[in-house]
């Protein structure tokens, strides 16, 4: 950047005043570039990263008749090469040596690419980011090669309940409107039926490209120099993209005409489990965003275009709700009708006009890739003065407008779909793309109003004010600069980590507690057992905490190793009522015998209706908004359970990884074996047992003063072991449960072969994984090192040139401390065999280029993990989920004397400002700087290549019933040298060495 010439306010910039959250201190600037490009400049002296987002009005809605999917295929083969940089893949690789990330996402009226890179590297990276839109190559080769990338995706797609039933919904519309149309392309429709109607696929994406001009862009640009370097940038790397006058694509009308309303679609789904899709087409609220509660008042908007939308209400069902459908359906219509018949109160207005002020005056800093992201959309959508702003504010109360989406909610316009594996023999029709088999029926009003009047008589009514929204937002003082989080208190019952917030400046708080339960996992009974508690937790909690999350205030309470976690976030003034709540529900839990089997009667009870934005939707997107309360039952946990089945195959990979390596990791078919045996009366049998034994770590950081704190944590264990009736007792420190990991041997690869629990998805995947060292700051970077350097090039061979899979990675993994290296490829064009002997050798190739890495280059990517080390928390959340991370595993890589810390600063002359690293961080920044390139070399050579002495690999292969052959004539192939098959899990294990526990020792966790 330092090469970039300041520009003056030029010709086409305008003053904007912009709309902006009081907590903001970026700089912004509006600029129009001759050739009508439409750019918003951020300038940040604080960012440790520079992004950019180019937003182009081309979407899948402008696919050519015949050619379904030529914009997702287009947005692909940008990232080639372009006649500046024709070295293929060469944006990637800068990006990714970089620090940085880049994709791209393909909507239906607009497509996105964004990348952020290490600030140091923005004008490189934004000027091979521009020749996307100024001159890309396509090569011939590398159309062809894409076309299968393409086509794998769409593949990885085909048995994703998400996806059918999205396709599903669009082919039930107009056929002329492009709604209905595929967008995600294939073999079939980018080779095959082009190639038989004598068209050159390359031809037309050329002439698809021609709809790329820059009228039609919009580009959001985030760095840390002044705006008028900025602006400089831009100006001399954008100004050459071809204005051809283009015109953005309108919709011709909405999608659905009256025979694709007050229809009753039964679906047959690929998983477990009954949904239920309540739809109405509506008016885009974005056409009247300033009148407020037409966009908050909604289960969910979802909308790919700003002349349609529909509003959607989503639920999934027990089997009792199963046989409830028309009472639900009928219960909601009638909550529909008292808000006719209630009026809009502008109070509820008001109150949420509050909150929606409050949670952007007070938002959380994001990293600069999200920002831009979630910025650039705006730019099309609302006025300059908005485009911070968005529908963030609503200022104008317009009962009218309210009113008049709820006459569009009317059993005339509705449609209901159905997802059921119940429906299997009955279906009548299957949908061409995803062959997803369904029936239609119609609906009437006469019998939705049938379903009205026997629907469950409920106490239905609007919301009561919300007690959790807060009142007092000052910031506490905090006399003592605590650094990292200390012990502040700790009993035999609990401990205190404490952290005040000293750098973000805003009223909220992070509180976790962790109840460390021995009894919780030791068998898959208690695992299963102590699952269903924290969901009949969370059950019982739903409706009460719904209103704190209106307010911006959340919670969680979720499985763990070692017991369960509960963890709140948000405004702190009224964090202690809902923490009061939570704590008391589980000091007086009790099973309730109708809500651990089934809900009777198909009873919903509405207390709001949530809104959820989309401007457009991401191929890897799905609309699916829950209501409130959610039928959660056992049953919904055993479908859970069996979903295991039709997870993608890279998926069930990795947890036969973690099955491997974990000392106490339960298989699903014993877990679902413990599930179906598991009844009410033996649940609650067993929960004494399980909380007999329990020990809190407490985390608190944020907007709270030391005594405030202690007050919680008192707080905390006053009401979980000395509540009349308790079931928690203390726990001695020889009952501390650790996690650990089982060492594999030198020089030996093992194999786990095993065909995919769903044959018909046509996906095979491998995991390898190379276990190298326990947590050491030494070895964690030269293996962060390494990783840094090999993932883009192992991408680019595997899956760019090879393209074996769309799903195609290297990258770290660690568990509990064990550092390790793994490459995953899903692929339907070849077996799991096949697949791991080109990941050995891309080692083995890759060894050549290591053993001949540059000074220079060694250098530069030891600088790209350096800066990527030094990198600052943007908020509260990232900086507690990092030092919550270190108590968690055990490492306390933050505590630090203040003297070494100290002199650790001085020696790499790092600004006393950036008291957000760690000293961890700063420790590992140390080492880098010393590190030798030799000293690298000789960490890859003796862990990491392929003949290496301390290697120490997994494979895990998935063979799906395309490669059934290869999976018989693998099994019955005998083991090559060096090599070990697993054919039992568990007896490996048990022969097998365990990694120490990280949580003991000096510096580490203890109880006593």
């Amino acid at each position: 950047m330092a090469a970039a010439v300041a520009a003056p306010a030029a010709a086409g910039s305008r003053d904007v005043e912009f709309i902006r959250a009081r907590s903001d201190k970026r700089e912004y600037r509006r600029v129009v570039l001759p050739n009508a490009l439409e750019v918003l400049l951020i300038s940040d002296p604080d960012t440790d990263k520079a992004a950019a987002c180019m937003e182009v009005e081309v979407g899948s809605f402008s696919d050519p008749a015949g050619l379904e999917g030529l914009a997702h295929f287009l947005e692909h083969m940008l990232f080639y090469a372009s006649e500046k940089y024709p070295g293929e893949d060469e944006y990637t690789k800068y990006i990714t040596e970089h620090g940085g990330s880049c994709n791209a996402y393909t909507s239906s009226e607009t497509t996105n690419f964004y990348f952020d890179v290490n600030v140091d590297n923005f004008e490189e990276a934004l000027d091979r980011f521009a020749q996307f839109f100024i001159k890309p190559l396509m090569s011939q080769d590398a159309v062809l090669r894409e076309i299968k990338a393409v086509d794998s995706e769409h593949k990885k797609n085909l048995l994703s309940d998400g996806w059918r039933m999205y396709q599903l919904q669009k082919h039930l519309a107009s056929k002329d409107h492009p709604y209905h149309k595929f967008s995600t392309g294939s073999l079939e429709t980018l080779e095959i039926k082009p190639k038989g109607r004598g068209l050159d696929i390359r031809h037309e994406l050329l002439r698809f490209y021609e709809n790329y001009s820059s009228n039609l862009m919009h580009l959001v640009v985030y760095g840390k120099e002044s705006l008028d370097c900025i602006q400089g940038l831009v100006d001399r790397l954008f100004s050459d993209i071809k204005n051809t006058d283009q015109r953005s694509f309108k919709c011709p009308s909405h999608p659905l005409s009256e025979e694709h309303l007050q229809l009753l679609v039964k679906a047959l789904p690929i998983e477990e489990g009954d949904y239920l899709r309540i739809i109405w087409p509506i008016t885009p609220s974005i056409q009247f965003y300033k009148e407020g509660w037409a966009m908050n008042l909604m289960a969910g908007e979802s909308t790919d275009s700003t002349e349609y939308s529909f509003f959607s209400i989503s639920m999934r069902l027990t089997d009792a709700g199963h046989e409830h459908v028309e009472d639900i359906v009928g219960l909601i219509f009638k909550y529909l009708f008292l808000l006719k018949e209630d009026g809009v109160h502008e109070w509820i207005f008001n109150e949420l006009v509050a909150i929606n002020g409050m949670e952007f005056h007070y938002q959380d800093k994001i990293d600069p890739i999200s920002y831009v992201t979630g910025t650039v959309s705006s730019m099309r959508l609302f006025p300059p003065e908005e485009w911070l702003v968005g529908s963030a504010l609503p200022s104008k109360y317009a009962p009218q407008r309210i009113m008049m989406i709820l006459d569009q909610l009317s059993p005339e316009r509705v449609r209901i779909f159905w997802e059921s594996k119940k429906f299997e023999g009955s279906t009548t029709s299957a949908e061409p793309w995803y062959n997803t088999s369904y029936s239609v029926e119609n609906v009437t009003p006469s019998v939705i109003q049938q379903w009205i009047q026997k629907a469950p008589t409920e106490k239905l009514h609007l919301p009561e004010p919300n007690m959790f929204i807060p009142k007092d937002l000052a910031l506490k003082e905090v006399n003592e600069k605590v650094t990292f989080p200390k012990v502040l208190r700790k009993t035999p019952l609990s401990r205190l980590w404490y952290k005040p917030d000293l750098l973000f400046s805003t009223p909220k708080v992070h509180v976790i507690i962790d109840f460390h339960c021995p009894l919780s996992s030791h068998s898959p009974e208690a695992y299963v057992s102590t699952d269903l508690f924290v969901d009949l937790l969370v059950d019982y909690l739903n409706a009460y905490a719904f209103d704190a999350q209106i307010a911006g205030l959340y919670y969680s309470i979720y499985l763990t190793s070692a017991g369960f976690q509960v963890s709140l976030g948000g405004y702190n003034d009224k964090m202690r009522v809902l923490l009061n709540a939570i704590l008391k529900q589980i000091a007086n839990f009790e099973v309730k015998p109708n809500r651990f089997s089934a809900l009777k009667g198909g009873k919903v009870h509405i207390r709001h209706l949530q809104t959820t934005e989309h401007s457009g939707l991401s191929r890897d997107d799905f609309f699916m908004i829950l209501l409130t309360n959610i039928f959660q039952s056992q049953e919904t946990t055993v479908k859970d359970y069996q979903n295991f089945n039709f997870r993608q195959p890279h998926s069930q990979a990795s947890f036969y990884v973690s099955l491997i390596l974990e000392d106490k990791k339960w298989p699903v078919p014993e877990k679902l074996e413990a599930l179906s045996k598991l009844e009410s009366d033996s649940l609650a049998k067993f929960l004494p047992n399980l909380l007999s034994k329990t020990f809190l770590e407490c985390y608190i950081q944020g907007n709270i003063e030391p005594s405030e704190a202690k007050s919680i944590a008192q707080e905390i264990e006053d009401t979980i072991f000395n509540t009349p009736n308790t079931m928690f007792k203390s726990m001695s420190p020889s009952q501390y449960l650790t996690e650990r990991v089982i060492m594999l041997e030198n020089e030996l690869k093992c194999y786990y072969q095993i065909e995919g629990l769903n044959q018909k998805n046509e996906n095979s995947s491998v995991i390898q994984y190379i276990q190298v060292h326990q947590d050491d700051a030494s070895s964690n970077i030269k293996l962060q090192l390494f990783s840094l350097i090999a993932s883009q090039p192992a991408f680019n061979q595997l899956r760019t040139v090879e393209q074996l899979g769309y799903i195609t990675s290297l990258s770290l993994r660690s568990d509990y401390g064990v550092w390790a290296l793994q490459v995953v490829i899903q692929s339907t064009v070849k077996d799991p065999s096949y697949l791991d002997a080109r990941v050995d050798e891309f080692f083995k190739m890759f060894e050549s280029k290591i053993h001949e890495l540059s000074d220079k280059d060694f250098k530069r990517n030891v600088k790209s993990l350096i800066d990527s080390k030094l990198e600052k928390f943007k908020n509260l959340w990232e900086e507690s989920h990092f030092y919550w991370g270190e108590i968690g595993a055990g490492t306390l890589k933050f505590d630090r004397v203040e003297s070494e810390r100290e002199q650790k600063i001085k020696r790499l002359n790092i600004n006393r400002q950036q008291d957000v690293l760690t000293a961890n961080n700063i420790c590992q920044v140390a080492l880098l700087r010393e590190l030798k390139k030799e000293e690298f070399i000789a960490f890859f050579d003796q862990y990491i290549k392929l003949d290496a002495p301390q290697r120490r690999t997994v494979s895990v292969q998935v063979f799906s019933g395309n490669h059934s052959a290869e999976f018989k004539k693998a099994v019955a192939k005998a083991d090559p040298p060096k090599t070990y098959r697993i054919t039992d899990i568990f007896g490996f294990k048990r022969s097998r060495p365990l990694y120490s526990s990280l949580k003991g020792g000096p510096g580490r966790i203890t109880m006593d």
